[in-house]
């Protein structure tokens, strides 16, 4: 496969993860780091390669990536975003997509006018545990998927919220746990179970006095198809319990991941994650003991490969690959705005005290 000239955009916590992940692709070219702090920019550089820019126009006009991968607080990735299409550059996003369904809106319009891929990372979905539950529900195994749900009870500290002066303000972040730390399982949520009709939710701020918005949230989910579906997703349980995606079908069985045990990963601070993502739930008729047997696979597996790198790196040799394909990735832009549409939708709900259509 063609190797892809890529510039990273953004040198902070999470940008060493997808600077590993481009490493181990091999797909990639590394040609130009963006950052507007000079000398992080430089010690990025000089740790992963490419020229370092503290300026995204000289980045494009110089280095002339292919693609870009964005890794800079999610506010403004549709700035890069739209440069970087302007560019004629492709463009691999971090998750939450943007702040906004219109800041969405404009990077999807831009990167089409531009004939150029615009991909969301959620390499979640890559997790083995969440590609058998899609493989088992797309072979009709649990019937219809007639009820989605999606509970996570984790944690975050006050040093977490102090680490970076955007996390926990509506104007930094746009949103707390809905935007930030769940946007991977309603992803999952979603794609496993379809389209979504309207939303009805509320959130709180229950335990964490210092920061303006969400660390608790739930909420209601009708799907086109009929189905039902519910969301708890809080922060507030110290040391963090578990998150979870579990689909319940027509036919009476049921599939399940715990993508996360204890509290979720954190980019640049945890060292690594303890716990690998496994199958919870698993029911299907003549399947029932094959949970053992992919829980023994999946451990085997986490034992030696760093997580979070593998799966990014599964989802940027995607996007890597339908680039050189001319097809769509994965994950595509329009996959990251319904998730931030659902965020949004619940906090329209409460300020409106009413469902929200999609």
């Amino acid at each position: 496969m063609k190797r892809v000239k890529t510039a990273l955009v953004g040198c902070g916590k999470v940008a060493g993860i997808h600077a590993e992940a481009l490493r181990i692709s091999g797909a990639s070219e590394l040609v130009g780091v963006c950052d507007k702090d000079a000398s992080r920019a430089q010690q990025f550089a000089t740790k992963y390669g490419g020229a370092p820019f503290t300026d995204l126009a000289a980045l494009l006009s110089e280095a002339r990536p292919d693609a870009v991968v964005i890794c800079t607080p999610h506010p403004l990735h549709a700035e890069a975003t739209v440069a970087a299409a302007e560019a004629g550059a492709h463009v691999l996003v971090e998750k939450p997509m943007a702040a906004s369904l219109e800041d969405c809106d404009r990077m999807i319009e831009a990167t089409r006018k531009a004939g150029v891929q615009l991909g969301v990372v959620s390499q979640r979905r890559f997790y083995e545990p969440v590609t058998r539950m899609k493989a088992a529900i797309d072979a009709g195994k649990i019937g219809k998927p007639i009820l989605g749900v999606f509970q996570m009870y984790s944690w975050r500290d006050e040093a977490y919220y102090q680490s970076d002066p955007w996390r926990g303000t509506w104007d930094g972040e746009g949103g707390g746990v809905l935007v930030n730390q769940s946007p991977h399982q309603l992803d999952i949520l979603q794609w496993l179970m379809g389209p979504i009709e309207e939303i009805s939710g509320y959130w709180g701020t229950l335990n964490h006095p210092s920061i303006e918005v969400d660390d608790t949230a739930v909420a209601v989910v009708r799907f086109r198809s009929g189905a039902l579906g519910s969301i708890i997703a809080s922060v507030s349980q110290k040391p963090g319990i578990y998150t979870k995606v579990h689909i319940h079908g027509s036919n009476g069985a049921s599939v399940g991941v715990e993508t996360d045990h204890g509290a979720t990963f954190v980019a640049g601070v945890s060292s690594g994650v303890a716990d690998p993502p496994l199958n919870d739930l698993w029911t299907i008729p003549g399947e029932e003991d094959l949970l053992a047997k992919f829980e023994s696979e999946d451990r085997a597996l986490a034992s030696d490969r760093d997580v979070m790198q593998y799966y990014h790196a599964l989802q940027i040799d995607d996007f890597l690959t339908a680039i050189n394909e001319g097809r769509a990735p994965a994950v595509t832009g329009e996959d990251g705005r319904i998730v931030v549409e659902m965020a949004q939708a619940i906090y329209r709900s409460q300020r409106e005290r009413r469902p929200v259509k999609l």
